[in-house]
């Protein structure tokens, strides 16, 4: 049986919600359960040395937009690349994710959800009722979703999950880990599939 891949995201994240389906069908398709791991991505940039959007340089700036059009046209998903709320603070979404996960319940569509309010839909995630409207459309009870979600304890699993990321070299959002393995972008995700199908074992740096 294959091992489990840690999935390490952002709801605010468009490579996120572009590669989720395809990582969802890798799963399906190998039997590689997915665990579900929102993170904070600042702190994760600020570890790797990355930094937000807005202050890369006007070329790489110009690049990302045409590149979330042409991974969207691949993936064949629906993405506006300068949505109404973005960006935006994505912990509310993240927090009722680990909530999900950690009570058992599976948060893949809440997951898709959720970035697709994003990036399609010009929702603002950041708002509670958004959040409690989606919970519902994906068939939790939103209410206790979002009463775990505003605990401490949700709050000290998504850092858990920031600071897992870090220590598995996660460059940005999304990365996935295999066997201790690192895939940085949903554009990595055939070479993940690869791996798990081939069976070899993971790869390491000297450094």
């Amino acid at each position: 049986m294959a091992s489990s891949i840690d999935y390490y995201f952002t709801s605010i994240s468009p490579f996120s919600y572009l590669g989720h389906k395809t990582l969802m069908e890798i799963s399906s398709r190998t039997g590689a359960a997915v665990n579900f791991m929102p993170f904070d991505l600042f702190g994760v940039w600020e570890n790797s040395g990355a930094v937000p959007p807005a202050k890369r340089p006007p070329l790489r700036q110009r690049y990302r937009l045409v590149e979330l059009q042409r991974v969207a046209a691949m993936r064949n998903t629906c993405l506006n690349p300068k949505p109404a709320h973005f960006p935006t603070d994505p912990s509310l979404a993240d927090h009722c994710i680990c909530a999900l996960a950690k009570s058992g319940s599976d948060p893949a569509t809440f997951v898709f959800e959720a970035g697709r309010a994003v990036w399609e839909r010009d929702l603002q995630i950041a708002d509670e009722a958004v959040i409690k409207e989606l919970l519902k459309e994906c068939g939790h009870d939103a209410e206790l979703v979002l009463e775990q979600a505003a605990s401490p304890e949700i709050a000290a699993v998504r850092q858990s999950n920031t600071e897992a990321a870090k220590a598995s070299d996660a460059v940005g959002a999304p990365a996935y880990v295999y066997e201790e393995e690192v895939f940085w972008g949903q554009d990595r995700l055939e070479y993940l599939e690869q791996m798990i199908v081939s069976g070899r074992k993971a790869f390491q740096s000297d450094l």
